[in-house]
């Protein structure tokens, strides 16, 4: 294998990776999402957690899954826009975090256990996607 199949290789991998990670998250957000518009009400029981919440949450979560399945399928993807998601990410593990810790909620042990868990796959997820961002263009990471 020569020097530049080596490297169109790493690219492919690299861009495999993050286009994983994108449809992996646009999945799992599809499916949290629609779970948490559908069944608010027994959720909030269950869970302790205001079933607005639950409810505006799944409804956020939507078009964000939609934008990254679509994403995913792309021959090419906006740097920008990735960083953007991997923010976005970030920013709902943090706020996740915070809706515990700042007594806004008063969730069961099992509303604890869901709001930490998505919390660590949305942020799973963030890290994914910026380590195959960076794979694909390391001067952008």
């Amino acid at each position: 294998m020569n020097a530049m199949n080596s490297v169109t290789a790493s690219m492919t991998a690299s861009w495999n990776l993050l286009r994983r990670a994108l449809l992996a998250d646009g999945l799992v957000s599809g499916a949290t999402g629609a779970l948490m518009l559908a069944a608010a009400s027994p959720l909030g029981g269950l869970l302790g957690l205001n079933e607005t919440l639950l409810r505006v949450a799944g409804l956020s979560l939507l078009p964000f899954a939609a934008l990254l399945v679509f994403l995913a399928s792309r021959a090419s993807v906006s740097h920008r826009l990735v960083w953007a998601i991997v923010g976005y990410n970030l920013l709902w593990a943090l706020d996740s975090v915070l809706l515990l810790v700042t007594g806004w909620a008063d969730p069961t042990a099992l509303g604890i256990l869901f709001t930490l868990g998505q919390a660590l796959a949305v942020a799973a997820f963030a890290g994914l996607q910026y380590a195959g961002l960076r794979r694909v263009s390391p001067a952008l990471a």
